[in-house]
């Protein structure tokens, strides 16, 4: 555990502010002037209420589009640089964040930070399952994962497809930090009837842009990766909160949290730090009793 001097709601609200905007820790810590264990402990210790708070008001979703997708980073070092007594040992290299999103609301019901295999796309896909309250017609890519994982999940109580893109290998048309080039497209169902108009992963891949450009562990080719998984399974809440509650979305002119029906109104990041403070009240509280 590391020390933190306890600040205003205020102080803390300017953190928040630097955080979910893209700024890393020294970043935030030069903004504000918050020693850096301080703003480190801040960002678990909130990303932990928020991750506690979507779990238990993300139910009985209205969703009827939900689109996949699973992003990359890293925590420690690149995967070739993990030492050898730390290899295959998980937050050391390689970390996938699996994302849910409902093309409609643009709400992310389910998120899950591991690896990239069939275990962890499994626990995603029944977390997602539980969330919803009717049949959704579901897009992923075609990672062969999702196939095993959404069929224990949903059963045949889905409508299923499969958008699988095709890339060009000739290295003229990328750059050497450039994905490869996108030649086209296929969709495949699954199961159900999915409406082939509707068979899109646009918006979740959008989404991880914006994941990119909000917190700066997820940044490529800087030195803002997390150190430690925990940082980043914190950080991923914590976006995941101001994105659903408090930052409204332009085509929606409201949160996706509102626009689902999961909120009332838009929250302001005070309300947001409010959830910590709640939560150190109650947990003053027990220790006084």
């Amino acid at each position: 555990m590391v020390s933190m001097n306890r600040l205003t709601t205020e102080d803390r609200t300017r953190v928040v502010s630097s955080l979910v905007e893209g700024n890393s820790i020294r970043a935030t810590v030069r903004m504000t002037g918050v020693a850096k264990n301080t703003v480190a402990k801040l960002l678990v210790d909130l990303g932990a209420v928020c991750s506690e708070y979507q779990d238990r008001v993300m139910h009985d979703l209205p969703c009827t589009r939900i689109e996949c997708d699973e992003i990359w980073s890293f925590c420690y070092s690149k995967e070739r640089n993990v030492p050898e007594e730390k290899r295959g040992e998980f937050g050391y290299g390689d970390v996938w964040t699996w994302v849910a999103i409902d093309a409609d609301t643009k709400l992310v019901p389910s998120y899950r930070i591991g690896s990239r295999d069939i275990e962890d796309a499994s626990a995603f896909m029944r977390d997602l399952a539980k969330r919803l309250n009717h049949r959704v017609q579901l897009t992923t890519d075609g990672h062969k994962a999702y196939l095993k994982a959404v069929r224990g999940a949903f059963e045949d109580e889905i409508d299923y497809a499969q958008l699988r893109k095709i890339y060009g290998n000739d290295p003229a048309l990328s750059g050497r930090y450039s994905p490869a080039y996108c030649t086209g497209a296929t969709a495949r169902t699954i199961s159900g009837n999915p409406d082939e108009k509707l068979i899109s992963t646009s918006y979740v891949e959008r989404q991880n842009l914006t994941m990119r450009m909000s917190m700066r562990r997820f940044t490529r080719l800087t030195n803002a990766f997390s150190k430690k998984v925990e940082n980043l399974a914190a950080a991923v809440s914590l976006h995941f909160m101001h994105y659903n509650f408090c930052r409204v979305h332009k085509t929606l002119g409201t949160t996706p949290a509102v626009a689902a029906g999961v909120a009332d109104h838009v929250w302001t990041l005070a309300e947001l730090v409010g959830l910590l403070e709640a939560a150190e009240s109650k947990q003053q509280s027990q220790k006084s009793n």
